[in-house]
């Protein structure tokens, strides 16, 4: 939605919402009257608020300023189309109350009037949520949702490590990669050192087999080292409790590898219907873990960052600076969405692998004395530049092109890249 003047609303609201119930302060347009409420949170309650609101003000626009850009209150809020949500970030909020209430007090209706203060006082600089389209919605939260299953999967992969070092250390050695079908199969069907030695050397080598190890000489290997092995402990006290937690562990694994699988294809699907999904798909490095994740970073309203700077500055690229007299201070930035930053910093440090520039680059900046990750990120920094005008031009990223233009400036980095290759 665009921004709207004072005059086109007809009341303004503060809410601060809860878990169970929200409480709010309304102000009718050319009124000093504020008017406190509290609201539960239900479908029901949400709808007859709602509904109240449009007879009362005859469907005209009501401002609703809150502390959030999504969740399910602004999900329900954001299906009525005379409703114009603020969203503020929860430390503005806190520093506003802080500077009027020393005293650090705090209470639910205290912070909805002070929200309603807010947007009455400095509107001018709050801007109205205007969500993307429902691909893009859809795409955001499938990405975000598939890296923290992963990082669910590297948890369970983490303790699955712990607890076999406590009683079967040797499998860790025969298998390198933990988050494998063939890994969970192994121990789902001998869980323990004393179990596989049993194990008759014609049904380990079709286990094997049957999980695509197609090398004889590493199938020989393999049950060399399983019939020779030691154990490491003989105490059921230890083995038995640990052999228990290790099946919970699997079944967990299995379920979490599933998931990633599902979250795959589903991105892939939602992706490739996006008209913007080309120019994010051939980038070095890409691939479908970031590619669909660089068009949810970039989104799909161009009018939002005006220059390169303002993404680098919201995605935490950008350092801060700190100036007070003859004193600075260089910091990266602590507030911003974590996993925006994640994921240019994580695309950066892949690019290396498939763009010789970017791996020149990346050394420049450590050779200067940087440490790893503050090259990577001085490495998106660069990137977040030459992808913005991409995006904007609706342009594919062309290395060639690039290199081109680096040389016509007389960049260092061409100099460099001379020097390595």
């Amino acid at each position: 939605m665009t921004q709207t003047s004072h005059d086109t609303f007809a009341a303004f609201v503060g809410l601060d919402w809860a878990d169970a119930k929200h409480d709010g302060c309304l102000q009718p347009a050319g009124s000093a009257k504020r008017e406190c409420f509290q609201l539960e949170h239900t479908p029901e309650a949400i709808d007859a608020w709602v509904t109240t609101l449009r007879t009362r003000f005859n469907g005209q626009p009501v401002a609703i300023c809150l502390e959030l850009t999504k969740g399910p209150l602004v999900s329900a809020l954001r299906t009525y189309d005379f409703l114009v949500l603020f969203p503020i970030n929860p430390l503005t909020l806190a520093r506003y109350r802080e500077a009027f209430t020393p005293s650090r007090a705090k209470d639910d209706p205290t912070d909805a009037a002070l929200q309603l203060e807010l947007l009455l006082t400095h509107r001018d600089k709050l801007q109205p949520l205007n969500p993307q389209s429902p691909t893009m919605r859809t795409l955001a939260q499938l990405v975000e949702h598939r890296r923290r299953v992963v990082g669910d999967k590297v948890r369970i992969t983490n303790r699955l490590t712990s607890t076999l070092k406590n009683y079967f250390p040797h499998v860790l050695h025969w298998f390198q990669e933990k988050d494998t079908a063939i890994f969970c199969d192994f121990l789902s069907r001998w869980p323990t050192l004393k179990a596989v030695q049993l194990a008759r050397r014609a049904t380990l080598e079709t286990f094997f087999r049957a999980h695509h190890v197609r090398y004889a000489d590493v199938i020989t290997q393999r049950i060399q080292a399983i019939k020779a092995a030691t154990p490491l402990t003989t105490d059921a006290g230890v083995i038995t409790p640990n052999a228990l937690l290790v099946q919970v562990f699997v079944a967990q694994l299995r379920v979490t590898l599933q998931a990633i699988t599902d979250f795959d294809t589903a991105i892939a699907q939602c992706a490739q219907s996006h008209p913007d999904f080309p120019l994010f798909q051939a980038l070095p490095g890409a691939g479908p873990v970031f590619a669909p994740r660089l068009l949810v970073a970039f989104g799909e309203q161009r009018e939002r960052y005006a220059s390169a700077a303002d993404l680098q500055k919201y995605a935490g690229i950008a350092p801060v600076t700190e100036r007070s007299g003859k004193k600075a201070w260089v910091h990266w930035r602590f507030q911003c969405p974590k996993f925006l930053r994640q994921t240019f910093v994580e695309w950066a440090a892949e690019s290396m692998r498939y763009s010789f520039w970017a791996q020149v680059y990346y050394q420049q900046q450590r050779d200067k004395g940087k440490a790893h990750q503050a090259a990577v990120r001085a490495l998106a920094f660069k990137w977040i530049r030459i992808l913005y005008r991409c995006w904007q031009e609706r342009t594919p990223y062309n290395e060639s092109v690039y290199l081109q233009a680096l040389h016509r400036r007389g960049s260092s980095l061409i100099h460099n890249l001379a020097k390595a290759s």
